[in-house]
C-alpha cells in the first residue's frame, strides 16, 4: 500500500472583491463552511484601473502525518513524496486559461469561520470566528513577522537556507492551460518541514501568481474607507484603506474563476487532501530466482531475497539488527537427501560487483557472503547473483547470519535458513510476449471502510497446455509480473478512484513473492456503499510501454461490520 490520503482541516477563501452594489468591498465576509474555494483576479469592473482579488487558505493535519510515521505506516523521510490535490468544481461562470497559480506557506494561525456566501459577501466576521481579508482571526490581524499590517493573508517568503536542516522557504506553482485543470503539486518539503517543527503549520496560501494578479499602480483605494475587521473589544475599530494589492507589474486582464471543491463538499474524492505516495514494492524473487546467464543484464541477473522476521504473529526487528546494523547471506548446496544445507560456501556475488568471481582463495570471505539491509519493521533484503555449474543445483539453502564471522566455514550467529529452486534463463524466456490468464485467488465481495486487504494474484501464461504427466505431477505455474500496476475504479460512474500510480514514487506497483504478485489496499481511500472494478497494467520492456489487461475484478465497500 503505497498510498494514503489526509483530508483538510480547514479551508476558507477570502476576497477583497466588491458586493453587488459596486461600492462596498467584502474585505470582512468569511466563507469558511462554503463548500466551494475560490481564486480569481477581476480588472477593471468597478472603476478604470479597479482590483478585485480572491484567495484561499487550506490547512491539513500534520499530527496525523507525525503520528502514522512513527507508527510505520508511511516511510521516513525521503522515500516518500507529499503532493497538495485540490479538485476542480463545474460551475456556470467563465473559467479562466493559460495562467499560473502560486501556492505559499501560510506563516500566521488563522480561523475557518462559518461563513457561506460567495455571490454578495454579506457573511462577515464580526461578532463571529474566522478570517477573511484583513484578519486572520476575530482576535488578530493579518500581519508580518514585524507587526506590520498585511491584507490577503500572511505567508512565509524569501530563501532562508541552511545546510544543516532545510530552513529554506519554498514555494510552489502550477501552470492551467484550459483552466479546468485539478490541482496537483508536490510540497514535500514542506509537509518535512512542518513535522521537523522548522516552521509551524499553518497551512497553504492558493493565489494567482503576481503577474496574473490585477494591476494596482497604489496602495490604497481612495474609494472608500475600509473598516478592518474584526472589531472585538480588545482591539480598537481600525479604518484602513489598503484593502488592495500594490501590484505595478500584475496583470490588466480579469482570471475569472477558479473554483474548487472544499472540505465540506458531499462530493467523497474531490476534497482537499495531501496524499502521501510511496513505492511499497517488495519484490522477493525466491520462487523466481534465476541463475546468472549472458543473455541477461546485470539487473535481471540480480536475484533479492527477503527474510520476514515475524514474533507472536508480529513482524519485529532481530535485536541489534534493527536500521543500522548489518545481516548476511550465504548460499549452500544441499545434504545427500537434500533436506537441509551442506557442504563449502557458494561463490557469490553482490549486486553491482560484477561478474562472478571465480579464482579467489576459500578465505576472500567477500565472495561468500553478501551484506542484506534493513527494509521495514522486521523486514530484511539482500541481492546477489549466482553462476550454475556445470551441473546446476536443483536446490540452494540461504543462510541469514550476523555481519561476525569467526572464519569461511563458522558463523557467529545464524537466523535463518531459506530454500530456492533456482531456474535457468534461456532465449525463449527472455523473448516471448505471453497472454496472460489471470485471478484475485482470496477476492471478496464485500469490505468494511475500515479494514487494510490484501489482494493475492495468480497470473500464468494464457497459452500453457499441460500434458496428463504434467497435470498430475505439478502445480499449477504462477508467473510474477516484475512490472506491474494496478488502478480501482468505482463501477457506477466508471470514476477513477485511484488511478495507476506508475511515475517515480510508482504509489500502485504490485509486489510479489514465492506465491507471485500482490498488494495491500486501504479501504478508507473508498467511499463506502458502492461498488468498485480492479483493474491490472503490466509493463511491456520490448514495447517500452504499459498493457492494460483484459480481466477487471469487483467487490464492495459497505459502511457497516459483518
Amino acid at each position: 500500500m503505497g498510498i494514503k490520503k489526509y483530508i483538510a482541516d480547514a479551508d476558507n477563501t477570502i476576497v477583497n472583491a466588491y458586493q453587488n452594489d459596486l461600492t462596498t468591498r467584502g474585505t470582512g465576509s468569511n466563507a469558511g463552511e462554503a463548500d466551494i474555494l475560490e481564486v480569481y483576479s477581476i480588472y477593471g469592473r468597478q472603476a478604470s484601473g479597479s482590483q478585485e482579488l480572491s484567495r484561499v487558505l487550506v490547512k491539513f493535519p500534520v499530527t496525523d502525518i507525525s503520528t502514522d510515521r512513527t507508527a510505520g505506516d508511511i516511510p521516513a523521510s525521503g522515500s516518500v513524496d507529499f503532493y497538495l490535490r485540490l479538485y476542480a468544481a463545474e460551475s456556470s461562470k467563465t473559467v479562466p486559461r493559460d495562467y499560473t497559480m502560486s501556492f505559499l506557506m501560510v506563516s500566521q494561525s488563522w480561523q475557518e469561520g462559518v461563513g457561506l456566501d460567495l455571490e454578495n459577501y454579506t457573511d462577515v466576521t464580526q461578532g463571529n470566528e474566522g478570517s477573511n481579508w484583513m484578519s486572520a482571526s476575530n482576535t488578530a490581524y493579518w500581519t508580518d513577522i514585524n507587526g506590520t499590517l498585511l491584507q490577503g493573508g500572511s505567508y512565509h517568503t524569501g530563501g532562508l537556507v541552511s545546510k544543516i536542516v532545510d530552513t529554506e522557504i519554498h514555494s510552489f506553482t502550477q501552470t492551467f492551460s484550459n483552466g479546468l485543470e485539478d490541482v496537483e503539486v508536490n510540497i514535500t518539503p514542506w509537509v518535512e518541514q512542518w513535522i521537523a517543527g522548522t516552521y509551524s503549520n499553518y497551512g497553504i496560501g492558493v493565489k494567482l501568481s503576481a503577474s496574473f494578479e490585477a494591476f494596482a499602480s497604489a496602495s490604497a483605494d481612495a474609494q472608500t474607507g475600509v473598516v478592518r475587521q474584526p472589531q472585538a473589544n480588545t482591539l480598537d475599530p481600525l479604518y484602513k484603506t489598503d484593502d488592495i494589492i500594490y501590484n505595478p507589474s500584475g496583470s490588466t486582464t480579469s482570471y475569472y474563476t477558479k473554483r474548487m471543491f472544499a472540505r465540506g463538499t458531499q462530493y467523497f474524492f474531490k476534497r482537499p487532501v495531501i496524499e502521501a505516495r510511496w513505492d511499497s514494492r517488495k519484490y522477493d524473487d525466491r520462487g523466481s530466482f534465476y541463475y546468472s546467464s549472458s543473455l541477461a543484464s546485470g539487473q535481471d541477473n540480480t536475484n533479492t531475497l527477503y527474510l520476514y522476521n515475524i514474533v507472536r504473529g508480529r513482524l519485529a526487528d532481530i535485536p541489534g539488527i534493527e536500521k543500522t546494523g548489518s545481516i548476511m547471506v550465504s548460499l549452500f548446496s544441499g545434504s545427500a537427501d537434500n533436506t537441509v544445507p551442506s557442504g563449502s560456501y557458494l561463490l557469490i556475488n553482490s549486486a553491482g560487483l560484477g561478474a562472478v568471481p571465480g579464482n579467489e582463495g576459500r578465505n576472500d570471505l567477500l565472495h561468500y557472503f553478501v551484506t542484506g539491509g534493513w527494509k521495514e519493521t522486521g523486514i530484511y533484503t539482500a541481492s546477489l547473483a549466482l553462476t550454475a555449474a556445470a551441473t546446476p543445483l536443483i536446490t540452494l539453502y540461504d543462510v541469514w547470519s550476523t555481519g561476525s564471522i569467526v572464519d569461511a566455514d563458522h558463523l557467529k550467529t545464524q537466523f535463518h535458513t531459506g530454500t530456492i529452486t533456482p531456474l535457468t534463463l534461456d532465449s525463449s524466456v527472455i523473448s516471448t510476449r505471453p497472454v496472460y490468464y489471470m485471478n484475485i485467488t482470496n477476492l471478496r465481495d464485500r469490505y468494511r471502510k475500515d479494514e487494510v486487504a490484501r489482494f493475492n494474484l495468480y497470473v500464468r501464461d494464457k497459452n500453457w497446455s499441460p500434458t496428463i504427466y504434467t497435470k498430475a505431477n505439478s502445480n499449477i505455474p504462477n508467473t510474477s509480473i516484475r512490472s506491474a500496476s494496478y488502478h480501482i475504479y468505482r463501477i457506477l460512474d466508471a470514476y477513477n478512484a485511484i488511478p495507476y500510480g506508475t511515475g517515480s514514487d510508482y504509489h500502485t506497483g504490485l509486489s510479489y513473492n514465492v506465491s507471485g504478485n500482490y498488494f495491500d489496499l486501504d479501504m478508507n481511500l473508498l467511499e463506502p456503499g458502492y461498488a468498485y472494478g480492479i483493474k491490472f497494467s503490466f509493463y511491456d520492456s520490448s514495447l517500452n510501454t504499459w498493457r492494460e489487461q483484459r480481466q477487471t475484478f469487483k467487490f464492495r465497500v459497505e459502511d457497516y461490520e459483518y
